[in-house]
Order: structure tokens, then C-alpha cells, then sequence
């Protein structure tokens, strides 16, 4: 769905999250309206702006959201991975290019698509335009991703991720030979101020994040790690690797693109948690993906 308004004279030196939660009164509240304006999703003459913005007589304003509706209609017959299923989960292994969840400017050929097609039950308790989905892996991050089945076990993962006790096991190439054997980034991460699509190190006013790491093999010009992130802030192996001048092989965003792979060298290879029904600790694995082994093949070709 999309909207286009123009700021009236009236209306003016309003904050953009306000102004927006006043006219969509009966469809959103203001924390879905700021988590639209993170996501990219409303503009303002064209440019992505913060929700403290101070709208202007005659700014031109764009917004764009997923529709909820029939599940069946939203269902595409994508083919899925399963690394595991049961009645309360259902692990996949995500593919390299397919976006989690519906959103701004990818509104379908997503992995909920996907899992509407192959299970009728999934959980709604996080957002209904989202079932099944606890966490997330961006775009070109390949890996486990586990997926709540009911409301439940939605409720029981979600909280295990809030209180950090997930375990995280990530393989990254980066660029450069890391020195130290193993090490810890604890810099604090936050949207970039004017561009939202891009998150910083942010001393002043970040999320708190931690993440560990250690080397597993050093090449001529780049390393192998396994990454371990005790919080999950949005891109933050990515941030945080490139604020130690270490960025993820391939990463356009952070680093620079190479030409032996086309996307970042980022994998999620496990994932650890209390089974929602047993409560018993359970560990799914995912193997390096072709592309990222090609480039380690070719990296060792170096020396």
C-alpha cells in the first residue's frame, strides 16, 4: 500500500512521526510508524529522514507498507531448505538474496512467502505481517534461521534472544590479516543520521552491542573468523568488523565489493537455543555456502 500528502501550512514544524501517527490514526501507533520511517519506507521529498524530522508546509510525503491479508494470497512456492521441523519450529537454512519479511521495496519473494506456501500454522504474536519470524539475517546473509510455529514458542524464542542467551556462531571473511587470535568489539551502533539504511559506530546515543570473535585461518590479504555476537543489533558484525578496519570481503555498504564474490562473505553456521516444548538446549549447523568456499579456494591459491 502507498500514500502521498502534502504538509498543510498548519501542520508545519510537526515531528514526522507524530504528523504521520495523527493521520494514520486508526492503522498505526507511533512505534510502528518509527519502525516505518527505520525501515526506509516513508520519504520526504524524495529523501529519507529521522522521525524527529520537522515536517514543512508543502513537503510532499511518501509512505509505503505491506498490506496484511489473506495469507493465502501473500503464499509464493519458493523452494525452502528445512534443516529441521517439529510441532513448535521449523529451521531453515536462508539462502544468499532472499529478504526475511516483507518490506519497503520488497514486498514479496520473501522467505515469510515462502513458509506461508510450506506450513499452515506459523506464530502472530510478533507482528501479524511477519508470522513465524522471531530474528533476522539480512539480504545477502546466508544461514540458520529458526521460525516460530505458534505463539508459544514465538513468545519463549523471542525472549531467549532479548535476554542474550542464544548462541550466535557466524563465519566471516574480511579483509586484511587480523593480528590478534581472538578479540571483542563493544562499540556502541545507531542508525546513521542521514542516511537510515545505514547503521555507525555511535559512542554518543548507540545501542549497546558486543561482539566476539577469533581467527581461524589467515591468508595473504584476508582472514577467516568465527564471529560470536552476544546482542543482535542490526548489521552489527558488519559495523563492528569494519570499525576495527577488518571489513566483511564483498560488503558494498561498510567495506568495498571484491570481484571473487558478490556479496558479503557473512554466513550464520549455527544457532543454539532452550527448545520451546523441552526446554532442552538444541544446536542447528548450516555449512559455508559455494560462493564462500569458492573464495577461500582462491585465497589460499594465493598464499
Amino acid at each position: 500500500m502507498r500514500e502521498h500528502m502534502v504538509v498543510d501550512e498548519e501542520e508545519e514544524k510537526t515531528r514526522l512521526d507524530i504528523y504521520l501517527s495523527r493521520r494514520f490514526t486508526e492503522r498505526f501507533s507511533r512505534s510502528q510508524i518509527r519502525k516505518l520511517i527505520d525501515l526506509g519506507a516513508v520519504t520526504v521529498g524524495g529523501r529519507d529522514v529521522t522521525a524527529h524530522y520537522r515536517v514543512k508546509k508543502d513537503d510532499e510525503i511518501k509512505i509505503e507498507w505491506q498490506q496484511p491479508g489473506d495469507d493465502e494470497t501473500r503464499a509464493e512456492n519458493i523452494p525452502l531448505e528445512i534443516l529441521h521441523e517439529d510441532e513448535e519450529i521449523v529451521v531453515v537454512n536462508k539462502p544468499v538474496g532472499m529478504v526475511v519479511h516483507p518490506a519497503h521495496g520488497n514486498l514479496t519473494h520473501t522467505m515469510v512467502n515462502a513458509l506461508l506456501y510450506h506450513f499452515k500454522e506459523l506464530s502472530h504474536s510478533g507482528d501479524p505481517i511477519r508470522p513465524g519470524i522471531v530474528h533476522r539475517l539480512d539480504k545477502d546473509t546466508s544461514g540458520v534461521l529458526v521460525v516460530a510455529k505458534n505463539d508459544r514458542a514465538h513468545r519463549l524464542l523471542a525472549n531467549q534472544f532479548k535476554d542474550h542467551t542464544i548462541e550466535r556462531v557466524y563465519h566471516a571473511v574480511v579483509r586484511g590479516v587480523v593480528q590478534h587470535d581472538e578479540g571483542v568489539c563493544e562499540q556502541p551502533v545507531g542508525r546513521a543520521f542521514l542516511n537510515r539504511k545505514k547503521v555507525i559506530v555511535k559512542p554518543s546515543g548507540g545501542k549497546a552491542a558486543i561482539t566476539f570473535f577469533r581467527v581461524l585461518k589467515r591468508f595473504k590479504n584476508a582472514s577467516l573468523l568465527e564471529v560470536r555476537p552476544q546482542t543482535g543489533r542490526t548489521h552489527q558484525i558488519r559495523v563492528h568488523l569494519a570499525s576495527l578496519n577488518h571489513p566483511v570481503l564483498g560488503d558494498g555498504l561498510y567495506g568495498v565489493r571484491s570481484p571473487w564474490i558478490q556479496r558479503h562473505s557473512l554466513h550464520a553456521s549455527g544457532l543454539g537455543f532452550a527448545h520451546p516444548k523441552s526446554s532442552q538446549r538444541v544446536y542447528f549447523a548450516s555449512q559455508l555456502p559455494k560462493d564462500i568456499r569458492d573464495l577461500l579456494s582462491h585465497l589460499e591459491a594465493q598464499g
